[in-house]
Formats: C-alpha cells, structure tokens, sequence
C-alpha cells in the first residue's frame, strides 16, 4: 500500500488561507492584531522616527515639540477613560448596593417579571443582585419599592 503526502495546488492554498486565518488571531510579542493606534505605537513610531532620520538635516524642534504634545494628549486621554470607566464601575455597584433589603420588579427577559427582596449584591463591571435566591443583573430592576 502506498501513501501519497503530496498535497495538489487548491489543497495547498486552501491550507495557507487556513494557516493565515488562525496566525491573524493569535497574539505577538504579547498584542492582538488591531485596527486602532495606541500610545505605544506613536512612542514606537517616533522612537523609530527619532532614530533614523539624517543626522545632517535633523527633525525640526517644533515638529519634535508638537509630536510630543499629541503623545502626551494621548496619554492624557488614556488615563481619563480608565479613570471613567473605574468611576462608572462605582456608581452602577453603588446603584446596586442600595437596592439591599428592598423590594424590586426584576424584568428576566422572558416578557414576564420577578418581585421580590434584594438578598444581596455582587460587586463588578456588571453588578448583579440576588432576589428570591437568583442572581439577576442590576439593570433588569424595572421597578424599586419602598419597605
């Protein structure tokens, strides 16, 4: 009996598309593949600017400057998202926290509704609350009673 390992032309291209697919996915040196420039590749990019231009005719100061200002806008504008995103984490936990012991409509999706007491709340990017033994998510309560 024997074996043919020889692949024909389509198998092979049909095998790179497949190889090309799966490497897109994957993460180099630590980073997945985006659409989206980030401070690291501006510093990246002006490091390389900086290290390859003609040591005769030197970037222009101002240029220099004003590349620097974007960067710093950049990172500027990092960390407030960062920090927007922290503070919005806070105010639906805190939303949540003071449902505790009250009674709630808790909408489940299904077109019908769950009333009940808030036993208790799981703290995170999306806080939920425990109600008749249930874990529902924070923004389902339709509705917040006074006890």
């Amino acid at each position: 009996m024997e074996l043919n390992t020889t692949m024909s032309a389509s198998e092979q291209a049909q095998t790179q598309q497949a190889v090309n697919m799966f490497n897109k996915t994957l993460a180099v040196n630590g980073r997945t593949a985006s659409q989206e420039l980030g401070k690291d590749d501006f510093l990246k990019l002006l490091l390389t600017q900086l290290s390859h231009q003609d040591p005769t005719a030197p970037m222009d100061n101002t240029q220099f400057i004003a590349q620097m200002a974007q960067f710093s806008t950049l990172e500027q504008m990092t960390n407030m998202s960062v920090g927007f995103n922290q503070l919005s984490n806070l105010l639906n936990t805190s939303d949540a926290v003071a449902t505790m012991g009250k009674t709630v409509e808790v909408d489940t999706g299904a077109g019908t509704g769950v009333t009940g007491v808030v036993e208790a709340v799981v703290r995170g990017e999306r806080p939920q609350v425990q109600v008749n033994g249930t874990l529902y998510d924070a923004e389902s309560i339709k509705t917040v009673y006074a006890n």
